[in-house]
């Protein structure tokens, strides 16, 4: 115990040579800078008080953690990756479609079909930034719900990127401007994908029910998820897989992160959160599936069964994201147009099956992107007014 301020003080030391040059004019290291400040039990005189309440205390190895500036380094470049390969799969369901057969297609088509389409699509986030706030406060990290739907948003510009690091994108954004640990959240993530696939296996079996194999269709999604929630949510298994965690030389050094993430996940897979946050799910992919509805039933002379909706949103989205596509890109869009065209037999044609898909995609991928760059405009908007507010 004698040594015990000989190294607060060492550590303090080490930190402030690190980080003294870095500090200065850079927010971000700034921010780092007060929670390790906060992280070894010092005081920081120049932190505001609702600052230092807003920072829970860090380990001091989660200093290194990634910050949205270096996650989003080259964003444009990646966003224009993201929109050729986007341009690409439009510009091959239109050959595949016939591009004049399209342009006749557009101009029969109505507005307000695909306004709904917008409109349902914008409900399908609504709900989503719903099932995240109740998510933060299932494991105690209280943020303003203006705040909250920012962060969620901000995520959306993530979307078509290469290396799906929207999936922790949240969780970075609320360590910079929370200090709440990455590890902490970052198991939501997990929570939200499960309980989509739970939905989405749902609204595939629910869409599939009057097909000749749609019982076997639906009883392997029910194993498939039924499989997956074993692995996350039964504890005998997960302390098993930790331990082995544990006695890895790589893995070991962050063994207790992946312990805090374990826990923070059980919190989340407990019944009540579960069944709300599937129920929640439900709701929010039934809307995306009602914007397909929508725009096919915007072609004159066309007609698409609900249930046949449905399953073509579902299973199309299911399998772009098996595929580990950014967004799906491709797997999607071949999916659901094939989909379509199997479904609707004669009453829909290659044509509007394409443009159908077309439609749909924009409404509920690249208006998220869109949105994604406003959220994260504002976010950062914040950022430099807190940041103000500190150094004044």
């Amino acid at each position: 115990m004698a040594h015990a301020p000989a190294r607060v003080a060492s550590r303090s030391s080490t930190v402030a040579l690190l980080v003294d040059k870095s500090v200065r004019g850079n927010p971000h290291a700034r921010d780092a800078y007060y929670c390790a400040r906060l992280a070894i039990g010092e005081d920081y005189p120049s932190v505001a008080p609702s600052r230092a309440l807003a920072l829970t205390p860090l380990a001091p190895e989660e200093i290194a953690a990634p910050s949205a500036s270096a996650l989003t380094r080259g964003l444009a470049r990646k966003l224009i990756i993201g929109a050729v390969f986007g341009g690409l799969v439009v510009a091959a369901l239109m050959i595949y479609s016939d591009v004049h057969a399209l342009l006749r297609a557009a101009q029969s088509f109505a507005p307000r079909a695909v306004a709904l389409g917008f409109a349902l699509a914008a409900g399908n986030y609504a709900l989503r930034i719903v099932r995240w706030h109740y998510y933060l406060s299932c494991i105690d990290v209280s943020v303003p719900v203006g705040e909250s739907a920012v962060v969620f948003l901000s995520g959306f510009v993530m979307s078509v990127t290469p290396g799906k690091v929207g999936e922790v994108f949240k969780s970075v954004l609320l360590y910079e401007s929370r200090g709440v640990s990455i590890a902490r959240t970052a198991p939501i993530v997990v929570a939200e994908r499960l309980t989509d696939l739970i939905a989405l296996v749902m609204l595939t079996a629910l869409g599939s029910l009057t097909f000749e194999h749609g019982p076997a269709i639906a009883a392997t999604g029910a194993l498939l998820v039924a499989g997956l929630f074993t692995v996350c949510a039964y504890r005998p298994l997960g302390e098993l897989l930790l331990r082995i965690a544990e006695k890895l030389p790589l893995i070991s050094k962050i063994s207790h992160r992946l312990r805090e993430a374990y826990d923070s996940l059980l919190t989340m897979l407990r019944p009540a959160p579960l069944f709300i946050g599937t129920l929640i799910a439900l709701m929010a992919w039934g809307l995306e599936c009602a914007a397909l509805y929508s725009i096919v039933r915007g072609f004159p002379g066309t007609h698409l069964a609900w249930d046949s909706a449905v399953f073509a949103y579902s299973a199309s989205t299911i399998a772009g994201a098996v595929a580990m596509m950014p967004g799906g890109l491709g797997v999607t869009e071949g999916s659901m147009t094939g989909l379509l065209q199997a479904l609707g037999g004669s009453a829909i044609s290659r044509t509007v099956a394409t443009a159908a898909t077309i439609l749909v995609r924009i409404a509920t991928l690249w208006f998220a992107v869109l949105i994604g760059l406003v959220a994260f405009g504002i976010y950062k908007l914040m950022r430099r007014r807190a940041a103000a507010a500190v150094s004044g």
